[in-house]
C-alpha cells in the first residue's frame, strides 16, 4: 500500500517491499501531475515549466527506482531532465538554475541501503510535506495505474540529461573564502559514510582539495559504487562518528567533517575530536552572514540552545524560532527573509542557496570562518556552549497527547508554556531551565530536550520530568 511509505516529509520505504517499482512509477505519475499543475496556478508558463529535475543516490536501487519514477513522470506528460548521481542539494540548485516545476532525488537519506524512496521539490526548490502538496500526490499516485496510464509513444513526455557540475560547483564555491584558505591553511578530515559527499567533495574541492590553494582533505569512506555504508550514515549517531573523532586527532587536523547519506545534513568535529552540536555551529556560523547582512533574520529550530539567540542578537541579528524539520525551517528563512538558518538535524539553510539547505556549503562556510578566525575551532565554540544540555532523550508511552497535558499541568504556573511544536516550558529566568517535549515526525516517540543553566541542574530537571513521559527508548 502506498499509504506505508508517505512519510511526513518524504517517500521512504525497503525495497523491494514495501517500495516497489510499480509504487515508483506511480509516484512519478503523481507527482508530476501535482508539481506541473502547481506550477501553472502560480502563473508560470515558460516551456521549462513542463520539466522536473531527477537525481539519484548510490544506493543499488536507486538506478532501477529512478528508471520507473522517469517513465511514471513521461507517462503523465511530464518532461524529465536527469542530472545522474547526485546529493540532494544538486537537486535545489538545479531546480533554481533551470526554473522547472520541480524535481525528485531518489534517496532514503540515512536510512541503511536495503531502504530507498523519493525526496520532492517544488518550483524554487520548495519543500513538499505531508502539509505542503506530500498528501496530494499519495492520492494521485494511488490512482494512477500502468495498465491504464500508460502513453502511446507519440504522447509521452521526453527524457533529457544534463550535466550541470560545472555551474554547481562554481555555486558552492561562491561560499568558500579562498582568500583566507591560501593564507591560513587547514587540514580537514572528511567522513562521506560512502555516500553522496564521496561524489560531492571531490567534484568540488578537488581530490584530497587539491582545487583549493590552502585546503588538505584527508578523505575517509568515499567509495560509494557499491552502494554500501561504510557505517550508519547518520552523523548525529555517536558510534557513526566515533572513527572520525580519532582519525582528527591522530592526523592533527584543524576539524573534521561527516555528511549523512545524501548529503544533506553535516556535523563538524573540533581539532580535541570532539563534536560540535549543530546548534553551536549556527550560532557561531550567524555571525558570518550578518556581517554582510546586518539585521537580517537567522532561524533555528525551537530546541537549540538558548546561546542560539542570543548570540544572534549580539551580532544585530533577528532571532526567529522555529518548529523542527526542513519544510517549516526553509518556509520560516523564507518568510521572514531570514539570510541563514540551522537545525538540531545538521541541516543548514542558506538565502544565497535558494533558501535550501545544503551540506558541501556548510562545509564551505565552516572552513572559511574558521580559516580567516586564526584560533582553533574548539576555542571558537566554548563560549557558546554555556548552557548544560541534556541531548535528545526519547521515551515510549502510548498516550502521548495525555503526557503532553499533564507537563502543561505541572508546570503552568511556573514558566511560560508555548505550543509551537510540542510543549516548551521556558523556566529559565525564575529556575534556570527549559524544556521542550515533542512527538517525533518520523517515530512513535515523545522526545525530550532540556537545558540549564549548569549540569546539576540539568540532571535534577530531566529525572522531574522524564516519569511523566513513559519508559526511556533503547535508542
Amino acid at each position: 500500500m502506498l499509504g506505508n511509505v508517505f512519510k511526513a516529509y518524504d517517500v521512504r520505504g525497503v525495497y523491494p517491499s514495501p517500495l516497489t517499482d510499480k509504487m515508483a512509477w506511480q509516484i512519478g505519475y503523481g507527482a508530476s501531475r501535482f508539481l506541473r499543475e502547481d506550477a501553472q496556478k502560480a502563473g508560470k508558463t515558460h516551456p521549462m515549466m513542463g520539466y522536473i529535475v531527477v537525481g539519484r543516490d548510490m544506493r543499488q536501487s536507486s538506478p532501477t527506482l529512478e528508471a520507473e519514477l522517469c517513465d511514471g513522470i513521461t507517462d503523465e506528460g511530464g518532461n524529465v531532465i536527469r542530472v545522474g548521481l547526485v546529493d540532494t542539494p544538486f537537486i535545489y540548485f538545479a531546480i533554481n538554475t533551470l526554473d522547472c516545476a520541480g524535481g525528485i532525488q531518489v534517496t532514503a537519506s540515512h536510512n541503511p541501503p536495503e531502504y530507498n524512496g523519493f525526496k520532492i521539490s517544488k518550483r524554487r526548490a520548495k519543500p513538499v510535506g505531508k502539509d505542503s502538496g506530500l498528501d496530494d500526490i499519495r492520492e494521485l499516485s494511488a490512482m494512477a495505474r500502468p495498465d491504464r496510464h500508460k502513453a502511446e509513444a507519440s504522447e509521452k513526455g521526453r527524457v533529457e540529461e544534463r550535466d550541470l557540475w560545472d555551474a554547481y560547483i562554481g555555486h558552492v564555491r561562491r561560499f568558500l573564502d579562498e582568500g583566507a584558505l591560501a593564507k591560513r591553511p587547514l587540514k580537514v578530515v572528511v567522513d562521506a559514510s560512502n555516500g553522496m559527499a564521496g561524489t560531492a567533495v571531490p567534484r568540488i574541492f578537488g581530490r584530497g582539495g587539491g582545487d583549493v590553494e590552502g585546503l588538505e582533505i584527508i578523505e575517509m569512506h568515499f567509495d560509494n559504487a557499491k552502494g554500501e555504508f561504510a557505517h550508519e550514515p547518520n552523523p548525529l549517531s555517536a558510534a557513526a562518528i566515533a572513527e572520525l573523532r580519532e582519525r582528527v586527532v591522530s592526523e592533527g587536523a584543524d576539524c573534521g567533517v561527516c555528511f549523512d547519506g545524501d548529503a544533506d545534513r553535516c556535523v563538524l568535529i573540533d581539532e580535541r575530536g570532539e563534536a560540535v552540536g549543530c546548534d553551536l555551529m549556527t550560532a557561531w556560523l550567524s555571525r558570518r552572514f550578518l556581517e554582510a547582512s546586518p539585521g537580517a533574520a537567522v532561524v533555528y529550530d525551537l530546541r537549540s540552545s538558548r546561546a542560539v539567540e542570543e548570540e544572534i542578537r549580539a551580532a544585530g541579528g533577528t532571532p526567529v524560532k522555529g518548529r523542527v524539520g526542513h519544510v517549516f525551517l526553509k518556509r520560516a528563512l523564507a518568510d521572514h527573509g531570514g539570510v541563514f538558518g540551522g537545525e538540531l538535524s545538521g541541516h543548514f539553510y542558506f538565502r544565497d542557496n535558494f533558501n535550501a539547505d545544503s551540506g558541501v556549503i556548510a562545509m564551505a562556510s565552516a572552513l572559511s570562518e574558521l580559516s580567516r578566525s586564526g584560533r582553533p575551532l574548539s576555542e571558537l565554540i566554548a563560549p557558546i556552549a554555556r548552557y548544560a544540555q541534556s541531548g535528545e532523550r526519547n521515551f515510549e508511552v502510548e498516550d502521548k497527547e495525555g503526557a503532553l497535558a499533564e507537563i502543561r499541568r505541572a508546570y503552568a504556573g511556573r514558566g511560560e508554556i508555548d505550543d509551537l511544536d510540542g510543549v516548551t516550558v521556558d523556566c529559565f529566568q525564575s529556575e534556570g531551565w527549559w524544556a521542550n517535549i515533542r512527538m517525533s515526525n518520523t517515530e512513535p516517540l515523545l522526545r525530550l530536550n532540556l537545558e540549564a543553566r549548569d549540569r546539576a541542574l540539568c540532571e535534577r530537571m530531566v529525572e522531574e520530568i522524564a516519569p511523566m513521559l513513559g519508559e526511556p527508548a533503547a535508542h
